[in-house]
């Protein structure tokens, strides 16, 4: 029997304390003691159905005090909404009292949209109020003369606050600002002028208003450093000279085979006319018999025929021997 009572006393003692720390989960008397003396009431009520509906009270009410005592108008339910929605009350509750002491116009909405982007509206406050220098790699660009400018540069910017959401990052500030440089240096007939005034570089681009629809504020575009690179257009001259050239050989050899070709062609043509001729001489002989058979070639004919082609010979012998020699070392004929 009174082994029976111990085992319910202690039943009920376990079931006690579970109830009591039911009870301060549910009823935070810490966090209600805390808003009564931090001067911003809150009622218990209020901070049970926080824990109700999923909402960590330590979090609100921390908070809450803070934006109270930095005389911010925010209420437990735009901290709560926050919460609900996914989103760094804690970060959002900071940036607005940086805000208010630097006497930067954020309201709550603006920054709540902030955090919820996924983007930390502390650091952006902390870029609008101390501007950030972005270094640029190196620009390569061509003035009008073909020489090559390497230019490197400094971007300041500073947060949009009204363009941080939906606008582009600062890797389509840096890709911008290039093309402004190059498109600067290109404009140039000399780059002679772009080395003496390279701020001339730094108007041309902040007057295109680059900074659209990004969300930053381009402060400032300071030229750090410009080499002169290669000079483009004598290499570019040189290697059209270098293709005219090649084309130009072409040409040659095609007129070179072309011809060629032609010269075999006339030497065939050669070769067929002296078979021809061959042909021709080679029927004289029998003409001549045809004729000795047909009766209309005599001997006597024949022999004066032959004393014609022998003095012909002859003749063209001593025409032959009687020209002079091209050649200085032949010996020349004596004169009469």
């Amino acid at each position: 029997m009174g082994v029976g009572l111990g085992v319910g006393a202690t039943i009920v003692f376990i079931i006690a304390i579970i109830a009591f720390f039911m009870f301060l989960y549910y009823f935070p008397i810490g966090l209600w003691i805390r808003t009564l003396a931090a001067g911003v009431p809150l009622g218990i009520i209020a901070l049970v159905r926080m824990r109700l509906i999923g909402i960590p009270p330590s979090i609100i009410v921390t908070n809450y005090v803070r934006a109270r005592k930095a005389g911010l108008d925010l209420t437990v339910d735009q901290l709560q909404s926050h919460y609900l929605a996914g989103g760094n009350v804690e970060n959002v509750t900071l940036a607005m009292i940086a805000a208010q002491r630097a006497e930067i116009p954020l309201v709550w909405q603006r920054a709540a949209a902030i955090d919820l982007a996924g983007r930390n509206v502390v650091e952006a406050l902390q870029v609008f109020v101390t501007p950030k220098v972005i270094e640029t790699p190196t620009f390569q660009g061509v003035a009008q003369n073909g020489i090559q400018l390497n230019v490197k540069a400094r971007i300041t910017v500073r947060t949009d606050l009204d363009r941080y959401v939906g606008g582009a990052g600062e890797p389509t500030v840096v890709a911008r600002v290039g093309e402004g440089v190059v498109a600067a240096v290109g404009a140039a007939v000399d780059h002679k002028e772009v080395l003496e005034y390279p701020d001339r570089i730094s108007k041309t681009v902040l007057a295109k208003g680059l900074d659209a629809g990004t969300a930053f504020e381009i402060v400032s575009i300071d030229i750090a450093d410009i080499d002169v690179g290669k000079n483009i257009g004598a290499e570019l001259q040189t290697s059209q000279a270098e293709a005219d050239r090649r084309i130009a050989q072409a040409k040659a050899a095609e007129r070179q085979y072309a011809a060629q070709a032609s010269e075999q062609e006339q030497k065939a043509l050669t070769q067929a006319m002296r078979a021809k001729v061959v042909e021709a001489e080679a029927s004289i002989p029998m003409a001549i018999a045809e004729a000795f058979r047909s009766g209309n070639l005599g001997v006597m004919d024949y022999y004066r025929l032959k004393n014609l082609q022998a003095d012909t010979d002859m003749r063209g012998a001593i025409g032959g021997a009687a020209e002079p020699s091209s050649d200085p070392n032949q010996p020349q004929p004596p004169q009469k």
